[in-house]
């Protein structure tokens, strides 16, 4: 299916790219590690990926955040408030009234901060491989560990060859195959420079949202690999615990991006359809049991 590439602008001035696929009840995806609209569908048998089956039933949206892919690059404001903003303005200009919002990896405080404050526009609000803060490294060996590999990512990023991009890539993808590995390795490359994925990362250290999980009104699913390097599940489980009535959907595999070839993949997709569709029933049952002649 072809998408439909758009812009808008932010309250504090930023021009954030958005795409629009498919048709059917909507539902907006926030990603919170490199995008590029464009490129991003270049990956091997996209059709069968989770966002190419997602979009067969749904008006799919997905966006560039600041600073990434089509949006605009020269930024330096990462905050969460920031990052909601950009949610705000795509949903404000495709008129959304209410819809629902998946929220994954570290997007996943991006859409749980505005379900917080945008509750009546939130009918289902789904999170894979997220949370709610993320622990400092505890030992002297993972704090080398990231030092080593962020001193990487300003001088490395933009290389012709793989190999500074390769040590994410590997933590992100670590049981893909040649063509993906080699997907990936480019798709952080034409995603955003170094300097801007230094302090997205930086930003990423400063989240927080464990005080606002339990003022959650929507019905939330978190869906969460059991194997994830990048967010171990531990934190999938906090986010589940803490969010009122949250349905916890684990899912084996390492991969923090579920693959085409992946059986997880058919299992996220359908979970997602299934819990979307109850919004749909909710209504019609209503209506159903209300007493013969009485409108609700």
């Amino acid at each position: 299916m072809e998408q439909q590439i758009r812009f808008c602008t932010t309250s504090d001035g930023v021009r954030i790219a958005y795409a629009t696929v498919g048709q059917g009840p909507p539902l907006v995806r926030v990603l919170g590690w490199c995008t590029h609209l464009e490129f991003e569908r270049t990956l091997p048998d996209w059709e069968r990926s989770m966002w190419g089956v997602v979009s067969r039933n749904h008006l799919f949206v997905r966006y560039d955040g600041r600073g990434f892919g089509l949006s605009d690059r020269d930024i330096k404001t990462f905050s969460l408030d920031a990052k909601v903003r950009d949610l705000e303005a795509v949903v404000d200009a495709l008129e959304l009234p209410r819809f629902a919002l998946l929220g994954t990896s570290e997007g996943g405080a991006t859409a749980i901060a505005y379900a917080v404050r945008h509750p009546e526009r939130v009918s289902r609000l789904i999170l894979y491989g997220s949370f709610a803060w993320r622990p400092p490294p505890e030992t002297e060996e993972d704090k080398e560990l990231l030092r080593a590999m962020m001193m990487t990512v300003i001088p490395g990023w933009g290389r012709d060859t793989p190999e500074f991009r390769q040590l994410w890539t590997a933590r992100f993808l670590p049981d893909a195959d040649r063509e993906e590995i080699r997907w990936f390795n480019e798709l952080q490359k034409v995603s955003a420079k170094g300097e801007t994925v230094a302090a997205h990362i930086g930003a990423v250290g400063r989240i927080d949202v464990r005080a606002i999980l339990p003022e959650i009104k929507a019905p939330t699913l978190v869906l969460h690999r059991r194997g994830d390097i990048i967010c171990p599940f531990d934190l999938g489980r906090e986010l589940a615990a803490l969010i009122p009535g949250a349905r916890l959907m684990p899912l084996e595999g390492v991969n923090h991006i579920p693959l085409p070839n992946e059986p997880e993949t058919e299992q996220f997709v359908q979970a997602i359809e299934e819990f979307v569709a109850e919004d749909q029933d909710e209504p019609k049952a209503a209506a159903a049991a209300a007493p013969s002649g009485l409108v609700t």
